[in-house]
């Protein structure tokens, strides 16, 4: 059926995000590569991840009720987050979200610094949002005044 909108059997539609994510890994700079999840986790929600400098770590690590795992290069921290952890969050910079936890390649491989007790790698998104926009400076998206 070339040519025609009809799809196969068992073929998923993509999604607009998705497709708007799988935008963003393709224009991820440097060869990317996908953080490991430690063996004996699981994840059930997929995984993305969220990057910050290095100086914000200490700093974010101390006011999370829960952490899961923490990659660092040097350079950044990164921690595992569900996927679409994006969605409606406005993450503040200078954080970088990485989908799918796929991370440009960098001189220092990140290496895994901190894995949480149990089998879920993830730290919940919305406690180290507000826990970057505070160290940031930056007003959480949901209290910004809106704007016509």
């Amino acid at each position: 059926m070339r040519g025609t909108s009809a799809t196969r059997p068992g073929a998923q539609a993509l999604s607009l995000d998705t497709l708007v994510r799988l935008k963003r890994e393709r224009t991820a700079s440097g060869a990317p590569r996908r953080l490991p999840v430690p063996e004996g986790m699981t994840i059930p929600l997929g995984c993305d991840a969220v990057a910050v400098p290095a100086d914000f770590g200490p700093l974010l690590m101390t006011r999370l009720p829960r952490v899961g795992c923490v990659y660092a290069d040097g350079a950044h921290w990164w921690w595992l987050v569900p996927s679409e952890s994006d969605v409606v969050l406005d993450w503040p910079a200078p954080a970088h979200y990485a989908t799918g936890a796929v991370v440009p390649d960098t001189p220092h491989a990140p290496g895994l610094i901190h894995k949480p007790a149990g089998t879920l790698p993830y730290t919940p998104p919305i406690p180290l949002y507000l826990a970057l926009c505070r160290v940031t400076g930056t007003t959480p998206v949901w209290s910004r005044p809106i704007s016509a």
